[in-house]
């Protein structure tokens, strides 16, 4: 993998601009109140001022039919040279549609923070494409928005590595996690914590280092084919962050995906595997295909990560340098996430 350009860090005061780039909900009538409740986390947590991209709350209807303009937001938002971050109102399904529109120089002429998950990990490859990092992290709906509050690992996670160019260090796991809740919930405790086990480490031993990439894995398979999913070459030598994992509680699609990604190249030289936390029947498939049909059991396997679709999550940034202690159940980001 090369080296990504590193955008700047962000400051209290700089400005930064929301975009429904994949599904347009914040811009729904009965999401637009969740919507402003993120946006004002953002600028009293943060300092932020935070403005909205032409197109961001036009609704989940327009912005279906206009995949052209949320294109041009994008572009919008790089070329703005009062704007120093954008971040993700929500993922969604249909990244992929936006991708014909799409100016990959004007990405790498303005490098800026670009931050969200889930469909965004589409965008995670656009613009290490371009040859800029990209960050893997909370979207603006949930969980910056999510009811109640925003949580204190969340929350510190985004100042560690957008808000300062110190190095990260350890990405100690959440200490307790709880389903995204989409729901109005105004009683703290209707929201239901479970109390993290902590990261496991599947297969390996000793310590392992590699750049990072990767995200929500059906994302991923969508660009399958474009000139934006990454080469096997890309991938040499690099932790793969996958959220993969019983698809519509089918094993054997669960299986097709993996071998979907084994055909790629995906794991043919990588270091390893940082994925979300497996069930017994996930384990064995996904086991099954690194070590029976990729020939890989000297890779290193970590799971139970915070970049997955619950409650709080970190902030990852794309290519950055990574160590996994297999010994002692560690990760750690060995660089800062802005300069």
């Amino acid at each position: 993998m090369n080296e990504l350009i590193i955008p700047h860090k962000l400051n209290k005061g700089d400005t930064i601009a929301l975009i429904s780039i994949s599904g347009g909900r914040a811009g729904d009538e009965d999401m637009l109140p969740r919507y402003e409740e993120g946006k004002h986390r953002l600028s009293e947590r943060f300092g932020l001022n935070v403005i909205e991209t032409p197109n961001s709350l036009k609704g989940s209807s327009f912005l279906y039919e206009h995949p052209e303009l949320r294109a041009m937001d994008l572009m919008w938002a790089l070329k703005n040279p009062d704007v120093k971050g954008i971040v993700c109102n929500m993922g969604g399904d249909d990244s992929y549609r936006v991708l014909p529109y799409i100016d990959t120089q004007v990405i790498h002429d303005n490098p800026k923070v670009f931050m969200g998950y889930s469909d965004i990990a589409t965008w995670m490859a656009v613009f290490a494409y371009a040859g800029v990092r990209a960050y893997y992290g909370p979207n603006l709906l949930t969980p910056i928005a999510q009811p109640v509050g925003l949580d204190k690992y969340t929350e510190d996670a985004m100042r560690r590595v957008l808000f300062t160019s110190e190095t990260i260090g350890e990405i100690k796991p959440c200490s307790e996690f709880t389903p995204i809740e989409w729901k109005n919930v105004s009683d703290p405790d209707e929201i239901k914590w479970t109390p993290n086990s902590g990261y496991h480490i599947l297969q390996g031993k000793g310590t392992h280092f590699g750049r990072i990439f990767g995200g929500t894995a059906g994302p991923l398979r969508q660009i399958m084919g474009t000139k934006y999913y990454p080469s096997s070459e890309f991938f040499e030598g690099a932790f793969v962050m996958l959220e993969t994992g019983l698809l519509y509680d089918s094993g054997l699609a669960f299986l097709h995906e993996l071998r979907a990604f084994a055909a790629s190249g995906m794991f043919d030289k990588a270091e390893g595997i940082i994925t979300k936390s497996l069930d017994s029947e996930e384990r064995e498939i996904l086991l099954k295909v690194i070590n029976n049909e990729v020939h890989r059991n000297d890779m290193v396997i970590m799971e139970n990560a915070d970049f997955v679709h619950r409650t709080p999550m970190t902030v990852i940034p794309m290519g950055a340098r990574c160590e996994i202690d297999c010994e002692n159940a560690r990760f750690s980001i060995l660089e800062s996430g802005v300069c």
